[in-house]
This record gives C-alpha cells, structure tokens and sequence, in this order.
C-alpha cells in the first residue's frame, strides 16, 4: 500500500490537463515554467491584504526558510499597519504600498499573496501572472466562473504558478484518507455531504456616510464598478453583497466541497439547484443565511452543501465537516484526520493529525496546516512542480457552488454541460456567468 510520504510525492509530481469553454490547458511540467527558482534560492514575497488573516499569512510566509515578504500592500491605514507588524514579528523589514498596481512592477517581488476582498482575487492573480509574479490566492479562487477561466489561461500563458488556499490539499492525514477512499475503502461513492455553520450577527441597515480618511475606497472597489460608501460593508460584511463577495457557499463551503470533488474524482456536473434565503435576520445581507446546495453527476452521485450562517447548531457532533457514503460503509472526513465505518456503523479504521509541520508551535495547530500548504507552493516555484492546491482543481470546485448561488438566484435548476461546466440554454443564468468591470479595470488587457 502507498504510504504518505510516496503519496504525497506522486500528488505533487502530478500533472492533469483540462478543457475549459473550449480553451485548452495542458498537463504542466518543470519544462514548462519559465524563471523557476533554484533548490535553495530566496523567494521575495508581496502580500495584498492584510486586515485580517491576510496579517497572519504574512507572517507566516516571512517564516518559511529562504522566503521574505518583502512589501505589504493594503488600502486601508491601519490593515496595512497589521500587516506590517505580523512581518515584522517574523524578522522581516517590509516596504509598504497602497497600489497593487504598483507591487506588480517591482522587479524583486517573485510572488504576490492575495488576501484581499473576492472581487480582487481573480483580477490580482490576472494582473500578477502578466507581470512574471507567482500567485498564493486566498480562497475562493474568482468572483464568478469566467473569472476562473480567465485565471487559468493567464497561469498558463505567463507559465506561473498559481496556488489556491485551499489548505486541505495538503493536510498529511487527509491526503491519505482520500487516497483510501480512491483505493476502494468503502466501495463505490455514490452520495457526500457537507455543511458548515456559524452564529454571525444581523449587518443591520447601512447609511451612505463620507468614506474614513483611512481608507482609499476607490482602490478598495479596484475592478468592480464604482457603488456609494456605506457604514456596514469594511472589513467584513462586503462578503455579504454580490457586487464584491460570494456569499457564505463560497466563502466558507468552497473547503468542503473541494474535499468532496477530491475524493470522489468528478470534474464537472449536470444539474445543479440550490434553496435557502435570508432567514435570520432583515437587513442588508444580499447572499443566503440558509442554504442548500444540490449537486448531481451524471447518473453516478449526488452531492449536498448545506450552509447555516446564523444558527451554530452542530451536524454529526461538529460545525463543518464531510461525509462520503458507499456501498461498503462511509467515511467521515473534511479535516486533517478520517474514520472509517461499515455499513453496520461499527467504526473499523480512524486517524487523526498530531503533527507539527516546520517546527510550528503544537499549540497553534491551524497555523502548522496553513505552513504546509505554503510550503508545497514554495516548493513547486522552486522545482517547477504543479501545487496540490492548482489553479485548474481549484477552478472545478469553485465551480460547483458558484452553480449552487447562481441556481439560488435564477430560483430554478441549472442544466450543466458535463464536458465543461458551462450553464445549458438558460439565458437567464448564463447572465451571471460573468461580470462588469469598472472601465480601465478590464482583464482583457492583461490577457
């Protein structure tokens, strides 16, 4: 049997092509990347955002052997001040900058970190790919799903690496539980199920008031077309509103439902619908508070999202998690760490996690499973290999509930070209495929 540490050499060596709207991507090899850096050569880091885990992911980049985070880049005063001091912690001397634009043209930078708002990540890592940056972007990887598209073309044009946060690609024990479930450990998948919960507060109704001094607004909204200040939207609840977040199936679903297209090996799907609303509370929130994400593959599976922002109550003992269902038993998963039962619900196999990667502190264990998706990135700029967490991947299962909160706002179920994601003769939600962007802010000139 495969242990993990050939596992996790075959994974990272893995090359996989993909078709998508009728672009064509191929397999990527260490040929194939321009620029690669040497085994033990340092890689200069830019981060961009920085108010709240952007800080901490600095630092902890500034942490990793022969890497600096040499600028940090954030619009607003005092994020940028955070940002700085997280650096500074690790042993780092940032420079600092408002204007992304900016950090794209510094010769140093070889990788930009993109924490920033979701209408941001795509275009940042558009922007950073042309101008010869390597990409470490926050999930979810686009703000709509051309934006996905576009990511990878320009990952492959400008033969950059480009690693999504989606950190359970690289958790050691989770990796071995799906290569189980590939193995045949339950049998044939055919049924998984995800949730997440959380108790967040009501946004409240906001009031256009003069933007802080603080804050340069205009390059907050950056690519997104121009909309009033309002007192409710920094730093938090812009997730809320779709001109500039995804709601809470991106925000916080995209990790699970990752873990579920892993493990069962599908790409794209045939229908998807969605049900929920804004149930909680009446304010300005825009996206679901309760949702339902109904995902099927062909004739072979069915899959499940269920999302309950504002009520904390747990599923199967725990606020987030995922179940694969087979024909031999189940597997409850979605962390660093797997149990295994027969179709008797006698538990026959578990492993959890007790490790310490780089030497991280015990105690801060989700800082040690953050590093070690960092690492891999580092890793595959330095060797020229394909990241756990690429593009490509990443694309496919942000897809999925980006499908999930297109059929929620369309009110019906969406027909999916199974050969590429592509909505089926629905105008209507075809619409939502992509977006507008403020003029001069076009990714077309960066492609």
């Amino acid at each position: 049997m495969t242990n993990r540490r050939e596992f996790i050499k075959k994974v990272t060596a893995s090359g996989i092509g993909l078709s998508v709207g009728g672009l064509s991507f191929g397999a990527t090899t260490a040929k194939s990347y321009a620029n690669i850096a040497g085994a033990n050569e340092r890689i200069r880091m830019a981060v961009m955002g920085t108010n709240g885990r952007g800080a901490g992911m600095a630092k902890q980049f500034a942490q990793q052997k022969n890497t600096e985070v040499i600028l940090v880049c954030d619009v607003e005063e005092k994020a940028l001040a955070k940002g700085v001091k997280k650096v500074t912690e690790a042993g780092g001397h940032p420079k600092t900058e408002k204007d992304i634009r900016k950090v794209l043209e510094n010769k140093d930078v070889d990788g930009l970190l993109i924490t920033a708002p979701d209408h941001w990540h795509a275009p940042a890592t558009i922007m950073a790919c042309q101008a010869g940056k390597h990409v470490y972007c926050e999930k979810p990887c686009s703000h709509n799903p051309q934006e996905g598209e576009l990511s990878i073309q320009a990952a492959r044009k400008y033969n950059r690496i480009v690693q999504v946060g989606a950190q359970r690609r690289s958790w050691p024990v989770l990796m071995e539980g799906i290569q189980k479930l590939h193995e045949g450990v339950i049998g044939r998948v055919y049924m998984a199920k995800a949730w997440y919960t959380n108790n967040r507060g009501s946004i409240g109704f906001g009031k256009q008031i003069p933007v802080p001094e603080t804050l340069d607004f205009d390059l907050w909204q950056g690519p997104a077309p121009r909309k009033a200040y309002k007192s409710n939207l920094i730093h938090y609840n812009w997730h809320w509103f779709w001109h500039w977040g995804t709601g809470e199936a991106l925000n916080n679903g995209t990790h699970e439902i990752d873990v579920i297209r892993w493990g069962l090996g599908v790409d794209y799907p045939t229908y998807v619908s969605s049900e929920g609303g804004r149930y909680r509370f009446m304010d300005d929130w825009e996206t679901p508070d309760t949702q339902l994400i109904n995902i099927k593959f062909g004739n072979n599976c069915i899959v499940t999202w269920e999302g309950r922002s504002c009520n904390s109550a747990n599923s199967e003992g725990r606020d987030r998690g995922v179940i694969f269902y087979g024909e031999n038993g189940m597997m409850d998963t979605g962390g660093n760490s797997y149990h295994i039962f027969d179709l008797k619900n006698k538990l026959v196999e578990e492993k959890t996690s007790k490790d310490v990667i780089d030497g991280r502190d015990p105690s801060s264990p989700s800082a040690n499973l953050d590093a070690v998706h960092i690492a891999d990135f580092l890793n595959a700029i330095r060797n020229g290999s394909k990241p756990h967490g690429d593009i490509e991947e990443l694309h496919k299962s942000t897809l999925l509930v980006q499908l999930g909160n297109i059929a929620w706002r369309t009110g019906h179920r969406l027909n999916i070209d199974p050969s590429n994601g592509h909505i089926v003769n629905d105008p209507e939600a075809e619409h939502l495929w992509s977006r507008t962007y403020e003029p001069g802010w076009e990714l077309s000139k960066y492609l």
